[in-house]
């Protein structure tokens, strides 16, 4: 099989979907893989190191896409790259779909198939290729929120750990999953005042037994959301539904009420955000202010470390792209059914329950036929 490597054009993303060493295991089970020209460069990746392992490099994305059936990407992919997906290709990438109906349409009327490694699954039920890059967003939103709330970044001038003498900031963390125990984890280490939100009490279990009383545990309801974000200096918004829009936690007339200078990190923007008042930054223009609050809306927030990104990516998707490259795309869809809830669209078809919204669902394996 024939693997693409493109550079990722999304603004300051530089990630990119496959390392040397994967290339080189690719080739060595006999596939080909081509690398566009400096996808790596951003991650400290270079062309030569490509080459050595066996990859071959093409000057233009055209290319790249033209010549394989299976590309490899980190972001959705962008306006200009929508024609250069061809029906007979199958695209692996993180895709967020439910709150990008244009995308979700333009990948339909490709008559592609688009895997999304936002919801493929393992034996546990968990999203094996979410969860690294949610590692990295979790503790980089602690790092984003403690920069956002000093004074010349527009926030209340408040240290997060405080000193001897001085109260620390209040961290409120909206979502006790992976990017939610991972910001708590960061900001418990810095000795801020931590409290976690989650409507999931086994979760909250867990949380407590891990941290112990460096943090607080707090069931989620209408009432302690209000009540706990409204008291925040730091509001982590780490809320998920797998596949779906994320829900809506934070209202505008909650934003109102908040303290001028608190801030909003909200890691769930790549499913629509958690907060009413939420809108998709970059990292050239990463925050903004609302009633006084300031928000941190940066969609690929690992891609501002992406060396440490690339390579946790790369640990966990590189199963399944073997798995693809050996067995065929859809002969490996039909044998495994985490890479198959992965599947979002199927030749015209969107095939994940979280896409309900955008339009008819239609069973995967049944258009597969298994």
């Amino acid at each position: 099989m024939r693997i693409g490597v493109p550079t990722e054009i999304t603004t300051a993303e530089n990630r990119v979907a496959l390392t040397p060493a994967l290339a080189r295991q690719l080739v060595h089970n006999g596939h080909q893989v081509l690398v566009q020209s400096g996808a790596g460069q951003g991650a400290g990746l270079t062309d030569d190191a490509y080459r050595a392992a066996g990859a071959q490099i093409e000057d233009s994305a055209e290319r790249v896409w033209a010549e394989c059936a299976l590309i490899v990407k980190v972001k959705a992919p962008q306006l200009a790259e929508l024609p250069l997906i061809r029906r007979d290709q199958a695209l692996f990438t993180y895709l967020h779909l439910a709150p990008s109906p244009g995308l979700a349409a333009a990948l339909q009327d490709r008559d592609c198939i688009a895997i999304g490694y936002e919801t493929v699954t393992d034996q546990a039920g968990r999203l094996p290729l979410l969860a690294p890059m949610s590692e990295v967003a979790g503790r980089m939103s602690i790092q984003a929120g403690a920069s956002a709330l000093e004074r010349p970044h527009g926030g209340a001038g408040i240290l997060l750990g405080g000193v001897p003498g001085t109260p620390p900031a209040r961290v409120v963390v909206l979502g006790g999953g992976t990017v939610g125990s991972n910001a708590a984890r960061m900001a418990a280490g810095l000795e801020a005042h931590v409290t976690v939100l989650d409507t999931d009490l086994d979760r909250l279990r867990a949380l407590d037994m891990q941290f112990g009383r460096r943090i607080n545990t707090v069931y989620a309801n209408l009432e302690t959301v209000e009540h706990h974000v409204l008291d925040a200096d730091l509001v982590i918004g780490a809320a998920l539904v797998p596949g779906a829009t994320a829900p809506r936690l934070i209202t505008r007339e909650l934003v109102a009420g908040m303290r001028t200078g608190s801030v909003i990190v909200d890691v769930s923007i790549d499913q629509g955000g958690c907060a009413e008042t939420s809108s998709p930054t970059t990292h050239l223009d990463p925050t903004y202010v609302v009633d006084g609050v300031v928000h941190y809306c940066v969609t690929n927030m690992p891609g501002a470390v992406p060396r440490t990104s690339t390579m946790a990516l790369t640990n966990a998707t590189a199963p399944f792209v073997l798995r693809m490259a050996q067995s065929g795309i859809e002969s490996a869809l039909r044998a495994d059914p985490h890479l198959l809830a992965g599947l979002n669209v199927y030749r015209g078809r969107l095939t994940h329950p979280g896409l309900a919204s955008l339009g008819d669902v239609f069973d995967p394996a049944s258009l597969l036929g298994r």
